[in-house]
């Protein structure tokens, strides 16, 4: 990567305004406009979860996920969702790192809770290289083929 990321975790109440604008408008971006998935975006899961954020050194988000706590979608496993990568940062390992700091994150903050997550079918290998399996059929998602995934607690 070009530029060191600095990489935080925090609630929704950790937001300032401007940085969850920030956020969303990078969800907008890459979700509705580049892949044109038309999607509520927007669904009440946001002031539930933690939120990761990698932001370059002259503080530009780059990279996002959210990590979703067990009993919010799923009654025995984390989630993450949205993970989203800036298109001017793709091709230099930042959606290989932005997984691998979800992923510690989420055994730092819910120690011994299996991870799951919708994955795009097109991306499956990459969240299998960080030993995640398919645990669904195909199924679309606002337009774009999804399929379930799961990693195991001591994965």
């Amino acid at each position: 990567m070009a530029n060191r990321i600095a990489w935080h975790c925090h609630g929704f109440d950790g937001f300032t305004p401007l940085g969850l604008y920030q956020v969303l408008q990078l969800r907008d971006r890459v979700f509705v406009l580049e892949q044109q998935s038309i999607y509520g975006d927007i669904d009440g899961v946001d002031t539930h979860c933690l939120h990761l954020l990698g932001r370059d050194d002259g503080g530009h988000l780059l990279a996002y996920a959210r990590l979703i706590g067990p009993g919010v979608k799923h009654p025995d496993a984390v989630s993450i969702g949205r993970v989203v990568v800036e298109p001017r940062a793709r091709g230099q390992g930042l959606g290989k790192a932005l997984l691998a700091q979800a992923i510690a994150q989420c055994r730092s903050h819910y120690p011994g809770k299996a991870i799951t997550l919708s994955a795009q079918c097109d991306a499956q290998a990459l969240y299998a290289d960080f030993d995640f399996r398919p645990v669904s059929e195909p199924y679309d998602d606002g337009g774009i083929l999804h399929i379930d995934m799961r990693r195991d607690a001591d994965a």
